[in-house]
């Protein structure tokens, strides 16, 4: 049946000419492939296509080391994320068809998921990783168990958990973040419209999506690593998601497929357009299963995948009719390596020249000028980059790892100390990686104000996901500190300040939600390929009412008159042991409230609300006192109805004073409701004197 397939494909072959060089290139690649996997250590299959025919075709290493079998012919590998043109292939037949559209919304056949988005989640837009749909591998861990250790766990339970979330990372089509998730559901989006896969119809009959964790595989190639103790351990496959990765397959079957693609040309639409980017797609990186960016400078379709122990590769170069395909249970083996020295011997010279990997376009139009290079960068997918200046050198921190030293090579282009081929180009507001494999990120500087002691003290309380059914607490220390715990784990984790809004621990990112007055309504956690995602703040939403001092504290309260008719605005400073020191009566003869509190270099700034004072029912109350809270000013702002102020922070001029402005269309709206609240800005001088007032958005 094989040979009857190829040879309806092989009539369409341009030239039977090969530039591989049987007794030039097979020794050579043998010895490469050598110097990477011992005969004794876990294996590694290789296979190359030139021109519709296999080319080459190695074995070596151990399939199986505890009983000395070797990888051959008959071995089927676990090829991981390899496997998602697969997924994407038997989708994009379902199109072809005409028994699904790429432009229909996922949930026309999975119902469940994201009951709460209303933006569409278009097909195309989960095959391409642009759906804003968070990979479970990372929300599977923040759960408290490595996705790979859970025995039993398969596409049901992802689904399960995909059902509960409540939002996506980003809206569908803005923004590209890899997620094992996405290929999870096409592979039940298939499943829900036909139950079948096609692997027969190709004529791979040694390839297939695992079922069963604990089923048997014939000839199954067990994965292996060394992690840096000297000896070989084995991870046992316990898990039976499938749609993402867990294809099971033989390098002969692999090498066929790739006949087919470089045989295809325009005879068979499906595997044609399987190569091409996606139709209406928003980028074009990224296609049916496949990055469409160059590899390593050199035109190519290509994905690599990694699982346990085992790493694949599957490049094709269309302008050569070459195709490499690796295959391996061995962890240690650098399954790229292998592949980019293959091309270079294997591809025409002119192809393999270097090139610039920054844009010298892009970078003459957008230079920075010289002291703009420091700062702190965000990525869209939250990550946060430092570059940070010391002793004469520039050095680069990721997140709260390490520091590593960049070395400029031109006005604004920097590259690793350590590894000269990656690039680093800082263009206007902009920070760009360039790899040597192609791969491009864009970082935006920040502007995000340094944090205060009140705004680190706001982040205290209790945070909780009820996606993810977990909660996290955060601790300020008087001095600022910062730590958190998750529910799950006993251990106290300490912050990185970045500045007001972001901080960093472990592998997260967390960044604060203020609402219009600056408390945190909301902790957005991003964690490598699951950004943004929410924790509410369930805890400690009021406005900062007590501060240190030197002696202990300072703290506002509202206090009653004894029958309740007035209140009055109490100051109190107390002792390291909360014993009062003084106390301070502030307000007039009807209804004075506080809010908030602020240390100023003289004293204290208390904001909130007066019906003592003031032109309206309500007005912001504005009160300045010495350090031992003599009053030393007091001012209201507002118009007719209530106006409430509650939060400050110090400009240079001044003060900023945050509040809330009620505006009705009459007298009677005040009893009828018809009333709509704003938020209210103020700006004043040191002596309170009103510089500007804003009234922004209404509050719900």
């Amino acid at each position: 049946m094989r040979a009857t397939f190829f040879i309806l494909f092989a009539l369409l072959s341009f030239s039977s000419f090969s530039q591989f060089d049987e007794e030039k290139h097979k020794s050579i690649i043998d010895e490469l492939i050598g110097s990477e996997v011992n005969e004794d250590a876990p294996g590694i299959a290789v296979g190359i296509v030139q021109n519709g025919e296999v080319v080459y075709e190695h074995y070596r290493g151990l399939s199986n080391l505890s009983h000395g079998v070797d990888v051959t012919e008959e071995t089927k590998f676990n090829i991981a994320s390899t496997a998602k043109q697969f997924t994407a292939l038997m989708v994009l037949d379902l199109a072809l068809n005409n028994q699904i559209s790429l432009e229909d919304d996922i949930r026309k056949y999975l119902p469940e998921l994201y009951p709460h988005v209303e933006e569409e989640i278009k097909i195309r837009h989960v095959i391409n990783h642009t759906s804003g749909i968070r990979d479970y591998v990372e929300l599977v861990g923040l759960q408290g168990t490595t996705w790979w250790k859970r025995v039993g766990l398969g596409n049901g339970d992802i689904m399960e958990l995909l059902e509960k979330q409540e939002d996506l990372a980003f809206d569908p089509g803005t923004r590209y973040s890899y997620s094992n998730s996405g290929y999870v559901l096409l592979a039940e989006l298939v499943r829900a419209v036909t139950g079948d896969q096609f692997f027969a119809e190709l004529e791979m009959n040694n390839t297939f999506f695992i079922k069963r964790y604990m089923g048997v595989i014939p000839n199954k190639a067990e994965p292996y690593a060394d992690w840096g103790y000297g000896e070989w351990f084995q991870t046992p496959t316990v898990t039976r998601t499938c749609g993402e990765g867990f294809l099971f397959t033989t390098l002969q079957d692999q090498m066929w497929y790739e006949q087919l693609i470089q045989l295809a040309e325009s005879s068979n639409d499906l595997l044609t357009q399987s190569q091409m980017k996606i139709p209406n797609s928003e980028i074009s990186s990224y296609g049916f299963g496949l990055n469409l960016d160059d590899w390593y400078g050199l035109e190519a379709i290509h994905h690599d995948g990694a699982t346990y122990g085992y790493r694949s590769h599957a490049i094709r170069f269309f302008k050569d009719d070459v195709s490499v395909v690796i295959m391996s249970n061995n962890g240690n083996a650098n399954t790229d390596r292998i592949a980019y020295q293959i091309a270079r011997n294997v591809l025409p010279e002119e192809r393999m020249e270097a090139s610039d990997q920054y844009d010298s376009a892009y970078y003459e139009e957008n230079q920075s000028k010289p002291g703009q290079i420091t700062g702190q960068y965000e990525s869209p997918e939250g990550s946060v980059v430092q570059i940070i200046e010391e002793e004469g050198k520039t050095f680069w921190r990721m997140n709260n790892y390490g520091m590593i030293e960049i070395v400029p090579e031109k006005q604004n282009v920097y590259s690793f100390e350590y590894d000269s081929s990656r690039k680093i180009g800082f263009y206007s507001e902009q920070l760009v990686t360039y790899e040597v494999t192609g791969e491009k990120k864009i970082y935006s500087k920040s502007h995000e104000l340094p944090a205060t002691l009140e705004d680190l003290k706001s982040l205290e309380g209790k945070y909780e996901s009820q996606e993810l059914d977990l909660s996290f607490e955060v601790f300020c220390s008087e001095n600022g500190d910062l730590q958190m715990t998750f529910a799950n784990d006993d251990d106290w984790e300490s912050l990185e300040v970045v500045n007001r809004n972001v901080f960093l621990t472990n592998n997260y990112v967390l960044k604060a939600v203020r609402d219009p007055f600056g408390r945190v309504v909301d902790l957005r956690l991003s964690y490598d390929r699951a950004p943004n995602i929410g924790f509410h703040k369930i805890t400690n939403h009021t406005f900062t009412t007590e501060l240190p001092t030197p002696e202990g504290s300072i703290q506002i309260n509202t206090i009653g008159s004894e029958k309740n008719e007035t209140t009055d605005i109490l100051l109190t400073a107390n002792d390291e042991h909360g014993n009062e020191i003084w106390f301070k009566r502030l307000g007039g003869k009807s209804y004075d409230t506080a809010s908030s509190i602020i240390a100023t270099e003289d004293g204290y700034l208390i904001v909130g609300s007066t019906s003592s004072y003031g032109a309206g029912n309500y007005d912001v109350y504005i009160i300045k006192t010495d350090k031992e809270g003599k009053k030393l000013w007091q001012n209201s702002y507002g118009e007719a109805y209530n106006d409430y102020g509650y939060t400050a922070e110090k400009t240079d001029d001044g003060f900023l004073i945050r509040g809330v402005m009620q505006k009705c269309p009459n007298n009677d709206s005040l009893v009828e409701g018809g009333c709509a609240n704003y938020v209210y800005v103020i700006k004043i001088d040191d002596h309170g004197k009103l510089l500007s007032q804003q009234v922004l958005e209404e509050v719900k």
